[in-house]
């Protein structure tokens, strides 16, 4: 099956304008703008029920109409700031089909009404950085960007803008304070930036892969789109698969099928190297809990890891075999959100602190029973208590391999071996 989104696959090429136009490019924008009205694009994507490709799964349609119909400055901003450890889906669009994602985010300023588009790209991934702005220079010569575009009464301009690196910024509130020339750290919402966004003024934050589904919804309608994938989740969606995998790499899929279908088909990850056998599975990068092997039966859908206590996200898949130590791959995933974290919420803040110091003395030999404890009840302090999600990320490395591995942190545990550790496992079951 010919690719929607990782299109460059199949056409060499497609990052140039003339490459991309030949094979259906801005054939979409076109008939949005002579075609359509604003709300009929809304509605079209509305029910295509595409959702967000970012981790939240949000309706897109949906998230377009809230802005405002009132006249006023107006902005779509692309969040292309990839942070999430094991993801890397974002920049290979931006690097090799760009011109997809500014067609579709053309579309969203048209639907909404908005004259400026902001694309807020991770400042670490330069090569795609570069290749983006080399296509928006090949749409500006050709009049797909800047004053009557393609000939129509619509105009609008388009940006690009490089973060510093902070995880944070993947988060649409910080993402605009940074954007704004402000320190990246979330707001209480209300306001919703559909409201009050950048600039104080109506915004849609859409992820890169999301804008990129886009076209071929208006090319081809929502009921192509929807024939595609299952009902909750409709299309296709681009799999980063990494760790103990023979072929790790970016993956189009269609929604619905399995992981397991994931780590073994031979058209995707080909199984584990070396014979080894499975051992756990990260199914959204660091911030998703851990799931084991009676998971990767789930589908790849928003809601298909529900009944394992887990989400798909963004889809970064990462696999980990039988040689991973589930206490050292929590402590590495706990430091990184303790780094990241961007210190506005107390909970976030010192809660992050203090898991990285816990699973850091308990990994290294050095740790007691009431560690055990302390980690869980630390982590069960965060969750829902911050205002972004991050706080309840990072607990999710903590919880769920104590959930799944208890026995991993009872053997680093001074004193495990002893008649307490009975004790102990009723306690901490009793503390979920």
């Amino acid at each position: 099956m010919a690719h929607i989104l990782l299109r460059h696959r199949d056409i060499e090429n497609i990052h140039k304008l003339d490459v991309y136009r030949a094979n259906g490019g801005y054939e979409a924008l076109k008939k949005a703008l002579t075609g359509m009205e604003p709300d009929e694009v809304i509605n079209v994507v509305k029910a295509s029920n595409l959702r967000g490709r970012g981790g939240a799964g949000f309706p897109t349609g949906l998230k377009w109409s809230f802005i405002p119909k009132a006249d006023g400055d107006k902005y779509i901003v692309i969040n292309s700031d990839e942070s999430e450890m094991g993801t890397f889906k974002d920049r290979e669009l931006l690097e090799r089909n760009p011109h997809q994602v500014i067609e579709g985010a053309l579309i969203a300023a048209y639907a909404v009404g908005a004259k400026n588009i902001f694309n807020y790209m991770r400042g670490e991934f330069m090569d795609a950085g570069y290749a983006f702005e080399e296509a928006l220079k090949e749409c500006y010569e050709a009049n797909i960007l800047g004053e009557n575009i393609l000939g129509t009464n619509f105009s609008c301009e388009m940006t690009g803008h490089y973060g510093a690196g902070a995880y944070i910024c993947g988060e649409e509130t910080a993402l605009l304070n940074s954007l704004m020339g402000e320190r990246g750290q979330p707001w209480s919402k209300p306001p919703f930036p559909a409201i009050e966004g950048l600039y104080h003024k109506p915004t849609v934050v859409n992820n890169t892969e999301t804008l990129a589904n886009v076209p071929p919804i208006i090319a081809n309608g929502a009921d192509w789109y929807t024939s595609m994938g299952t009902e909750k989740s409709t299309g296709p969606k681009i799999v980063c698969l990494s760790g103990h995998v023979n072929k790790p790499g970016n993956y189009e899929i269609i929604m619905g099928m399995s992981f397991h279908d994931l780590v073994y088909g031979d058209e995707y990850g080909g199984g584990i190297p070396n014979g080894k056998a499975f051992k756990a599975l990260l199914p959204s990068g660091g911030s998703g809990p851990v799931v084991t092997e009676d998971a990767l039966q789930a589908p790849m859908t928003y809601e298909g890891l529900t009944p394992y206590g887990s989400a798909m996200g963004s889809a970064s898949v990462v696999v980990m075999d039988e040689t991973v130590d589930m206490v050292w791959a929590a402590m590495k995933m706990v430091h990184f959100f303790k780094h990241e974290s961007c210190g506005k919420c107390t909970p976030c803040r010192e809660g992050t602190f203090w898991m990285d110091q816990l699973l850091h003395r308990i990994y290294h030999g050095h740790g007691t029973q009431q560690d055990l404890m302390v980690l869980k009840n630390v982590a069960n302090q965060i969750g829902g208590r911050t205002l972004c999600a991050l706080g309840d990320f990072a607990v999710n490395p903590v919880l769920s391999t104590i959930r799944h591995f208890f026995h991993e942190y009872e053997a680093k545990v001074d004193g495990s071996a002893n008649g307490n550790v009975i004790h102990m496992q009723t306690a901490v079951a009793t503390a979920d």
